[in-house]
Order: structure tokens, then C-alpha cells, then sequence
């Protein structure tokens, strides 16, 4: 089992790889270009170039960069003579330094110019950084409602406190009071559940939107064949190029154009997309959110505040009369 810890973000990592590729440009050589960026005090080109001095290539050097994860816990842990679970995190930025160690690996293995592909890149990935903070922002706000909305029962119990009833007393001494705090106890637990399995759905998204044609165009801008390409990206990624890739391609071929630019712009429409998208998840989100609210909390808040107050009445009305 494996969860993600904080790292590096994608704006951070794209400072990185501009950077890399200002440097290349002005000549430097790609190993002393990630040497001058660990004595600046890069916490990842400073392990880069520790692999790098190792012998590691520097595509696996970016690579190995990423995935490091972290056992929290002793490893072989044994209980009741079963070996338990490993369970791992992993950095947050892994997907990010693995497109970066893709897109050096496709490059150097064509002969394409580094320094040109890197801001390429560099471009892509501070695109999709702004998509998944707009997205993220767009999300907040029905996400932070619904959390908000799952302490209402709270309230009812505080409300009856404030007005004088004896909530507690009704609650755990009263027969009906008793079943309406189980109830009432379930509604929360099963609104919360399904909250939060509809924001977990909702901020689902790809990592690295339009990466496969942005890697295929690095490919091709080295002068290889399409053939070629597809076989360099999945041999440095480990899957083929997406169904939308296929049909630039496709249109390349049949127009006679290059196809690196028709790619390029893909790659961007696939992140203007995937914004478009997250707001849309946002905007359902807040409607689907409707329905933990009517069907668990609102009940919930029925069972745990009103239904004790009118209960509590009762009990001294009669007692009145």
C-alpha cells in the first residue's frame, strides 16, 4: 500500500528544468549543468548529480530522483505469523521528475536539442501546475461546505444544551432516545463517508495532461521515424501514446505536414481541457454534494438536536398535568 508525502511542486520542478535549460543552451554540459545547480542548493539536482557521480545515466539519475519511498514502518513486521502489508509513501512530485527523466531519455536517445526541449517542458509542466491550482481552488470551496455542513447534528445537540433541555439525559436513558442517537451516529458516520468519497472522485485527475504527445514531439523533432518515437516513449515511460496522440499523427501523416508542432498544440489543448474539466467536476461536486446533505446529515441533525428536545418535552408534560 503506498500514499504520497509533500515534495517538490510542479512549478518548482519546472524552475528546476528551465534552468537546466538556460544553462544548456549557453554550453554548459548537461552533468556540470546539474552540478552547478546542486551548489545552488537544489535539493534535487543535488541527489541528481550524487547519482550522476555514481555512474548512474543521468534519464535514470532524474528517475530514481522521484520515487524513493519511505517505509514508515519496520519492514517484516509479523503478526499472528503473517507478514503485514508494506506500506510506502511516496514523494508527491514523482510523476513530475519521472515526465522530466522521459523527456531527457527521449531526447538524448534522438539526438534532439536538450536545451529546446527542456523549456519546451519546462512550459508544459508550469501549464499543468496552474490547471491543478485552479482545480484545486474550484474544489475548495463545495469541499469545505460539505465539511462544514457534517458538524450540523453538533449543533442540535448544543442547541438543545442552550435552550435548557436535558439532551444527554434523553439520549442515553430514554429507550427512543437511545435509538435515535444509534441512528443518528450512523447518518454521520455515513455522510462523512460518502462526503468524502465524492470529493476523493471529484479531485481524481491525470498528473501529466498532453505529456505523451509533448514526449512523442520531442521524439520526433530529433528526425526519427513515427515508428521510432512510439518505441521511445513507451520504453521511458512504459505505456503507448494516448488514443488523441494517435490522431495527430494520424492527421500529420495524411495532411503531409510535420507533426511536431500539430503535437505541441495538443499537448496544450489536452491541459486547457483538463481545466475545463476539474471545473466541471467542481460545479457537479457541489451539486452531488446535495445528497449526503438531505439523505445522512440533515436527518442526522433531526435525530441527534430536535428529536431529544420534543422527547424531553414529553417527559414533563405528563408529569405537569
Amino acid at each position: 500500500m503506498a500514499r504520497r508525502v509533500k515534495g517538490q511542486d510542479a512549478a518548482t520542478v519546472a524552475v528546476t528544468v528551465q534552468t537546466l535549460a538556460v544553462l544548456l543552451q549557453a554550453g554548459v554540459v548537461p552533468v556540470r549543468a546539474w552540478e552547478h545547480l546542486a551548489a545552488s542548493g537544489d535539493p534535487a539536482a543535488q541527489r541528481v548529480s550524487t547519482a550522476v557521480g555514481e555512474g548512474v545515466p543521468i534519464a535514470e539519475a532524474i528517475a530514481t530522483r522521484a520515487p524513493d519511498p519511505v517505509e514508515p514502518r519496520a519492514r517484516g513486521i509479523r503478526r499472528r505469523g503473517r507478514q503485514t502489508p508494506r506500506r510506502t509513501v511516496t514523494p508527491a512530485d514523482a510523476p513530475t521528475w519521472i515526465a522530466v527523466s522521459a523527456a531527457w531519455g527521449v531526447a538524448t536517445s534522438v539526438g534532439a536539442p536538450l536545451s529546446e526541449c527542456l523549456r519546451g517542458l519546462a512550459i508544459a509542466l508550469r501549464d499543468a501546475h496552474e490547471t491543478a491550482d485552479e482545480v484545486r481552488i474550484a474544489l475548495a470551496e463545495p469541499a469545505g461546505t460539505a465539511r462544514l455542513m457534517n458538524g450540523l447534528p453538533l449543533v442540535g445537540v448544543v442547541l438543545g444544551f442552550a435552550l435548557g433541555f436535558d439532551v444527554l439525559g434523553v439520549l442515553f436513558r430514554n429507550p427512543l432516545g437511545l435509538a435515535s442517537l444509534t441512528a443518528g451516529l450512523a447518518l454521520v458516520v455515513a455522510a462523512r463517508h460518502w462526503t468524502n468519497r465524492l470529493v476523493t472522485s471529484a479531485t481524481t485527475a491525470e498528473q501529466a495532461p498532453g505529456l505523451d504527445a509533448e514526449l512523442v514531439a520531442i521524439a520526433l523533432s530529433g528526425g526519427v521515424s513515427i515508428e521510432r518515437a512510439h518505441l521511445l516513449v513507451l520504453q521511458h515511460t512504459g505505456a503507448s501514446p494516448a488514443a488523441a496522440t494517435e490522431e495527430v499523427l494520424a492527421l500529420s501523416r495524411s495532411a503531409g505536414v510535420p507533426a511536431v508542432e500539430l503535437l505541441r498544440a495538443a499537448s496544450t489543448l489536452a491541459r486547457h481541457r483538463a481545466r475545463v474539466e476539474g471545473r466541471l467536476r467542481a460545479a457537479r461536486l457541489s451539486t452531488r454534494l446535495l445528497l449526503p446533505l438531505g439523505v445522512c446529515t440533515l436527518p442526522a441533525f433531526l435525530l441527534l438536536g430536535v428529536v431529544p428536545m420534543l422527547l424531553s418535552v414529553l417527559s414533563v408534560v405528563p408529569a405537569a398535568l
